[in-house]
């Protein structure tokens, strides 16, 4: 097997931002934020697109003296500092969409963002779009039914009614999703509404009390009926469609015996390297997003034996 460096970070992942959780209650210091000259205001359209340069790969940035003018007192949400830049991020509603008048060309949804801006802002714009998603999902408490009202720049949710004040903080689902491998080959997976040769690696959600090990052992031997031995840590990616984080394991299968079991799966097969570079080639096979931690999972399983899926996939 070659050796070969560490494939790069996932997309949305690697966000260098400092996300000062312990300052979000000093409204003084969030006050002093908002005015600053330097911050900078994301904006995500009432569809959750997010507001970009038409002229530039990159957000339509308000500065704070635009943000007033512009948008008045619609509240804004912290996401954090850096190099001591603050940025948020602002929901708008309909009207507020209409004052800006970008032009509907100008909105991107977060899976064209994460193929065409740099690390940074995809990165950005999913968090962003992760937390805005929450709080549009989270209005009413759910043990007493009363009104919630936001707190900690944007990131709790308090209850309004006198006798629960409970706190509601933003979800994140965790899901396991796996390449595995037994004797040189790797385990895909299609789903039956799939375009035609689509395979891709097999993923599911983690449940309650339930080892992330685990959970990658479960979701194999229930969609594709094959036992999974020893897993391993890959690399994880937030995939806010709506509140995911995906969690990629490399893990290693005890056989090849495959039985599909729950009708998640149309087929299941093992792929050895020379199989994926040739059905790549003749357009047979075809892979998942390059936005997807199950690209990089088969790309790095491909990489350790020498061969570049990505370039593979330009010729």
């Amino acid at each position: 097997m070659t050796a070969t460096p560490r494939p790069p970070p996932n997309t949305f992942a690697a966000l260098a931002l400092d996300r000062a959780a312990e300052r979000r209650d000093d409204a003084g210091w969030l006050a002093q934020l908002e005015r600053a000259a330097a911050t900078r205001y994301l904006l995500l359209d009432p569809e959750g697109k997010l507001l970009v340069d038409p002229q530039q790969e990159r957000p339509y940035w308000l500065d704070a003296t635009r943000r007033a003018r512009l948008l008045g007192d619609l509240p804004a949400s912290l996401l954090g500092l850096s190099d001591g830049v603050a940025h948020f991020v602002v929901s708008l509603d309909a009207a507020h969409a209409r004052v800006l008048g970008l032009p509907e060309a100008a909105r991107l949804g977060l899976r064209a963002v994460g193929s065409r801006f740099d690390a940074f802002d995809a990165g950005l714009a999913a968090y962003a779009t992760g937390l805005v998603q929450w709080q549009a999902a989270t209005r009413f408490c759910s043990a007493c039914g009363a009104p919630l009202r936001l707190t900690g720049a944007g990131h709790r949710a308090q209850c309004s009614g006198d006798d629960c004040g409970r706190l509601h903080f933003p979800r994140t689902d965790p899901a396991v999703i796996m390449i595995v491998e037994h004797d040189g080959a790797c385990l895909l997976g299609r789903q039956a509404g799939w375009p035609a040769g689509r395979y891709s690696t097999l993923a599911g959600f983690v449940e309650p009390g339930e080892a992330l090990e685990d959970a990658v052992r479960r979701e194999v031997a229930e969609e594709a009926g094959v036992e999974v031995g020893e897993c391993e840590y890959h690399s994880s990616q937030p995939w806010p469609f709506p509140a995911s984080l995906m969690i990629g394991f490399h893990a290693r299968a005890r056989s090849r015996a495959i039985t599909l079991r729950d009708g998640e799966l149309e087929d299941a097969r093992w792929f050895t390297p020379d199989e994926i570079v040739d059905g790549v080639r003749d357009g047979s096979l075809a892979m998942s997003s390059r936005l997807s931690v199950s690209w990089r999972l088969i790309d790095d399983w491909m990489r350790r034996r020498g061969i570049d899926l990505a370039a593979l996939s330009r010729e």
